[in-house]
């Protein structure tokens, strides 16, 4: 339905009431699918063992199992700590996943919000974790906790500065901020003149998109880049004293987190929910037919299950890193490499 029909047949709260609901959709539903499909089953599979089986056919209810199991359990409130703070991190946590999702266009009219400055708010937006994550390690009144919690504030702050240079190339390359624009460019342009796939940027930002989802394990606190809540050496880090729900909505966030950036990264270089314009003659925006916003919305679930199962699989295969090895990585290699990435984009840009 065009966005313009949209908002002159429906009162403006029932307008915030449907994007409050597709927003939950488009958070909770890849969660959900990310944990089943990828830590319930890939996992399985890779090592070798039976993964859940019994709940359902095939272990098919067994997230839904998990959830009621953690909602039952009781919900401790470690005796030091900071309970307000300590109630609320999680929240932080999760709500900056749904401001993320806002941004995320689905279709030629799927969208929830259409920022100009729309990746400057998304990178805006991602910062926000890293408050949540820092004040549940403080406020938890435990060591291991406080430990993790600042961890977690030094890598994700080192690995947001090559995720940013690393959307520069887009930016640069689409000349735009606006996340629709760049779907734009991508499926309305051309290689060498020829637009029989348009223009995705993985293939002239390769290294960017490489950088990116580097960055992005990183932002998720996934191995091998998981030092804030090492098992073997921090118990379970920020998430310590965590119990019950609130413990349940670190996990949730968690996922959704790594499926709204594989949503992201879709736009960024797959091209998001487009397909190259030239198959159906389609010259601008205002020219993409309306189904699109029905098939828009799963091309990028596809995209996002893909990119999902790369974080994932590195997840399952890499060793942690040491500290020292991750900050090294970070600011010795990413950030060069984004830089001179950067810099050649910027000259081809004025040259072509």
């Amino acid at each position: 339905m065009n966005a313009a029909l949209l908002a002159a047949d429906l009162p403006y709260w029932a307008q915030a009431l449907l994007r409050v609901l597709g927003g939950v959709v488009a958070v909770l539903l890849p969660a959900g699918t990310i944990v089943y499909v990828f830590l319930f089953k890939m996992m399985s599979f890779m090592q070798s063992r039976l993964g859940p089986m019994e709940a359902g056919p095939y272990g098919s209810m067994q997230l839904f199992a998990e959830v009621g199991k953690w909602l039952q359990k009781e919900d401790i409130t470690p005796e030091r700590a900071d309970r307000f703070i300590f109630k609320i991190a999680p929240l932080v946590v999760l709500v900056s996943t749904f401001l993320l999702v806002a941004v995320v266009p689905f279709g030629p009219d799927a969208w929830f919000t259409n920022f100009e400055a729309g990746v400057f708010y998304m990178l805006a937006v991602s910062s926000v974790s890293v408050l949540g994550i820092l004040i549940a390690g403080w406020a938890s009144a435990n060591k291991y906790s406080l430990l993790g919690g600042l961890r977690a504030a030094g890598q994700l702050i080192a690995y947001e500065l090559p995720m940013v240079l690393a959307v520069i190339g887009v930016i640069i390359q689409a000349g735009t901020m606006n996340l629709q624009d760049i779907v734009f460019a991508q499926n309305a342009g051309s290689m060498f003149g020829w637009d029989g796939l348009g223009n995705p940027y993985i293939l002239t930002q390769f290294v960017g998109f490489i950088i990116f989802m580097i960055a992005v394990q990183a932002e998720l606190t996934q191995t091998p880049f998981d030092m804030p809540i090492a098992e073997s050496e921090l118990v379970s880090g920020y998430m310590t004293e965590y119990s019950g729900f609130r413990f349940l909505t670190f996990f949730i966030a968690e996922f959704a987190t790594a499926g709204v950036f594989s949503l992201i990264a879709s736009v960024l270089f797959l091209g998001g929910w487009g397909i190259p314009f030239a198959w159906f003659g389609w010259d601008t925006m205002d020219s993409v037919d309306n189904w699109m916003n029905v098939v828009g919305p799963l091309i990028m679930f596809t995209k996002m299950m893909l990119l999902s199962f790369i974080i994932m699989w590195v997840r399952f295969s890499y060793p942690r890193f040491r500290e020292d090895q991750l900050q090294r990585f970070a600011w010795k290699v990413l950030v060069p490499v984004s830089l001179v990435n950067i810099m050649i984009t910027a000259i081809l840009k004025v040259a072509f």
